[in-house]
């Protein structure tokens, strides 16, 4: 039988949440500011780790490291694992390189927290919530997929909802975004003497460049909403050498899993006819950071963010235009009912992976993001907890999107990259 919820118990709950997080809120900006100051790399977060212990040990909530098998991923539990309904906080903790937090993971990561240590008393007194809440540290977003590690390891399996935020430029319920692919095509070619027998050599950079221009030509034949980018990662070694190696980087983004794929087609048809151009061979390597699926949009999990965010900020309905970036929480949103609200940071024209960014996240501006946020997950996490109605609405938009999807069911994985130790 399905349980109604009690709006008096509700409007108490949201009420104590509020407070919670307030009191909290010089440790979250401290931790958030921590993390600023120690940016680490995807893989690498083991000081962000550590971190996430310290505020967690604190409040009297042990950790388990090492997640999945990944070094720098964790968990960490409140209430009933084992019966009941089940929400996944999910937290990004990695950083840019170059550009430290550009993107705003210490917001994320003070967020999750924050939501986290809030509901921590729900689950004491009298009437505690049902089941449990698992707060998961997920690594390497930025690169590396650490959630489709973690979805491989079968660490998003048993929860009905999965919640977190991310700075933005605006304040919006839910946004599309891009499925993401990577590709790297290796050249080989032949070196001589480029001025005494270049008839000799077979020109590997040749090669590369017919590719990045053919490449170029294609974006004018695709969708608006596909994305091709690329760099040179090597080009040969000195000029009177003609280059025996050349190698392309390439992201490919699309607003859908079949777009991304015919994508790929295409562009793999152009490295193998720019390499016959220029009698070179060429190798093309897919997928060694795992493809980012599309944000599959909730739309009931959405809506009740925003309406227990609504007299915090005004934020915008469920969008459905394709978003131009990628994020690893698509893949988790193919398997459970999964919302990435955007909280707005800063001016409207501060571009995302930027030092200004970062900065942003230091102001004023950047700690109410982190209360609003922690607020808002916390209240729509005992939403799902106690309320049968808005589960069963959660799923129910899942199913008509499609069925579940993984990674593994589109291409081959491939192998999990060797983690970095920690520092000594």
């Amino acid at each position: 039988m399905n349980s109604s919820p009690d709006p008096g118990a509700e409007a108490d709950r949201a009420a104590q949440i509020a407070a919670h997080v307030r009191a909290v809120t010089d440790r979250l900006v401290s931790f958030s500011r921590d993390l600023y100051d120690h940016p680490e790399l995807g893989y690498r977060e083991f000081h962000a780790v550590g971190a996430f212990a310290a505020e967690l040990a604190a409040a009297g909530i042990s950790i388990t490291r090492g997640t999945g098998g990944i070094p720098t991923a964790f968990t960490a539990q409140l209430g009933d694992p084992r019966s009941g309904p089940q929400v996944a906080i999910t937290a990004e903790y990695d950083a840019l390189p170059g550009v430290g937090h550009g993107c705003g993971h210490n917001v994320i990561a003070a967020s999750s927290l924050g939501a986290f240590l809030a509901l921590a008393p729900l689950f004491d007194g009298d009437t505690p919530l049902p089941g449990g809440v698992t707060l998961i540290g997920t690594p390497a977003e930025e690169g590396g997929g650490g959630k489709e590690l973690l979805i491989q390891a079968g660490v998003f399996e048993g929860y009905d909802a999965a919640v977190m935020v991310h700075p933005g430029n605006r304040d919006i319920s839910a946004a599309a975004s891009s499925a993401k692919r990577q590709v790297v095509a290796t050249f080989t070619g032949r070196t001589a003497h480029a001025a005494a027998n270049p008839h000799l050599g077979r020109n590997a950079l040749d090669g590369a460049v017919t590719a990045y221009q053919s490449i170029a030509q294609l974006r004018q034949h695709i969708l608006a909403s596909d994305k091709v980018h690329g760099v040179f990662l090597e080009g040969g070694t000195r000029p009177n050498i003609v280059p025996e190696r050349a190698v392309l980087e390439y992201f490919l983004r699309s607003a859908s899993i079949e777009g991304l794929l015919s994508l790929s087609n295409r562009v793999e048809a152009t490295f193998h006819g720019a390499a016959q151009a220029a009698g070179v061979a060429v190798n093309v390597a897919w997928d060694a950071e795992p493809i980012y699926l599309p944000h599959r949009i909730n739309a009931p999990l959405a809506r009740r963010y925003a309406q227990n965010i609504a007299e915090l900020r005004e934020v915008q309905p469920v969008s459905e235009v394709p978003g131009a970036g990628s994020s690893d929480i698509g893949n988790v949103s193919h398997v459970v009912p999964t919302i990435q609200p955007t909280v707005a940071i800063g001016a409207a024209d501060i571009p995302g992976h930027s030092r200004e960014r970062a900065d942003s996240t230091l102001t004023a501006d950047g700690t109410r993001a982190i209360v609003d946020s922690a607020i808002g997950l916390a209240r729509v996490v005992t939403d799902v907890l106690t309320d049968d109605s808005l589960r069963e609405q959660a799923w129910e938009a899942f199913a008509e999107a499609g069925e579940p999807v993984r990674v593994g069911d589109l291409v081959p994985l491939a192998p999990w990259p060797e983690f970095p130790a920690p520092p000594a």
